[in-house]
């Protein structure tokens, strides 16, 4: 079977899932794709310039499989003479429908910031099938996708959601977890070491990690911290000031410049404490907790399904009070987290589990449409 990812903004943890698939399918997968930057113009333009790169290809897929960076319906448009017997479906990383906007963002500031939403939107309903990367993500996705349809004077195709509900699924993240196992690092620490290793943007959030940080510093606890992740153009201002606060405490500050070496910081880290405003799945938690790192989570977005809540409540917590209570334990007795049980847990998500799930999901797909 011949598959066709589609991906506008081929960049981390999108790259690697795409890449991860190819390598680890059973099918003969191909990549469509841009480079990972202006995201808001691959939602309006990319499906324009994807849809002549497709035209001008000799790849004849029998499944599409989109992001949701793409404009669906646009491209199918485009390509109709090739696209109109192919079954497709599309892949929610994310969605602009339930994704928390920035306040400062100038599209929300001047009341425009639907549209995007919108795209996700008509995309899903244009796809033979729906695929989220979590039961919190589809779920969140339903909840929210009747606000944004209110929103429009008439016509607002309500009935339209149970559709969408009815040929959507959960496919959770493929990760290339083994990698990791290459670089393990086996040393001992004389301090405990916490881990940043997610986007340095503002929905993950990075102002209360660095201010349960700045608290537990002031209060004497002794730490070392490690932030790793990407950083784009608008990094959130909070970083600048930090780096400087906790100079004496940071022994890693940027982005790694290989797998490798970002691979063995995370196994040098101790635990890593997450506050993100959004994360319809988790993937840096994930390579962070299957590389030993124990993790202090939100009780809510994905984080209680991803590393459930019910089998490890003690990893969870409140409000910030809690965080802190639940950091400052951890810190005390950081020799003593590297126990391996977690890891086993999230190793579910490597690909060479989670490849024949895809396969299966997508031969499916092609069968009912032929």
């Amino acid at each position: 079977m011949k598959i066709l990812i589609i991906e506008p903004y081929f960049t981390g943890s999108h790259a690697d899932w795409a890449k991860g698939y190819q390598k680890f399918s059973r099918h003969d997968v191909h990549i469509l794709s841009l480079s990972g930057q202006f995201w808001k113009w691959r939602m309006h333009g990319g499906a324009v310039t994807l849809a002549q790169k497709f035209l001008g290809s000799d790849f004849s897929p029998d499944f599409i499989l989109a992001t949701d960076m793409l404009d669906l319906t646009t491209f199918l448009a485009l390509t109709r003479k090739k696209t109109h017997a192919i079954p497709t479906g599309i892949y929610f990383h994310e969605n602009q429908i339930s994704y928390p906007w920035s306040s400062a963002d100038r599209d929300v500031l001047k009341k425009r910031d639907h549209h995007y939403g919108f795209i996700n939107y008509v995309s899903a309903l244009a796809a033979d099938a729906v695929f989220f990367n979590s039961h919190f993500h589809r779920t969140s996705f339903f909840a929210d996708l009747p606000k944004i349809l209110r929103h429009f004077p008439d016509h607002r195709g309500m009935d339209n959601i149970k559709k969408l509900e009815q040929k959507s699924k959960v496919l959770y993240l493929g990760l290339d977890l083994q990698r990791f196992d290459e670089f393990r690092v086996q040393e001992e620490r004389d301090k405990p070491l916490i881990l940043w290793n997610h986007r340095w943007e503002y929905d993950k959030n990075p102002g209360d990690f660095f201010l349960v940080l700045n608290e537990l510093k002031n209060d004497g606890i002794d730490f070392e911290i490690a932030v790793l992740g990407e950083n784009f153009s608008k990094v959130p201002i909070i970083f600048e000031p930090m780096q400087s606060i906790f100079k004496e405490k940071i022994v890693q500050y940027g982005f790694a410049k290989t797998f490798e070496e970002y691979a063995r910081w995370l196994w040098r880290a101790h635990i890593i404490p997450i506050t993100s405003r959004q994360d319809f799945f988790g993937a840096s938690l994930v390579e962070a907790v299957y590389c030993n790192c124990y993790p202090i989570l939100p009780k809510r977005l994905a984080f209680p399904e991803i590393i459930s809540i019910d089998i490890y409540p003690k990893n969870f917590y409140n409000d910030m009070q809690d965080l802190y209570d639940k950091l400052e334990i951890a810190i005390e007795n950081f020799r003593s987290l590297k126990t391996g049980k977690l890891r086993e847990l999230v190793s579910k998500f490597d690909w060479r589990k989670m490849a024949s799930e895809y396969d299966n999901q997508f031969e499916l797909i092609a069968q009912r449409h032929n």
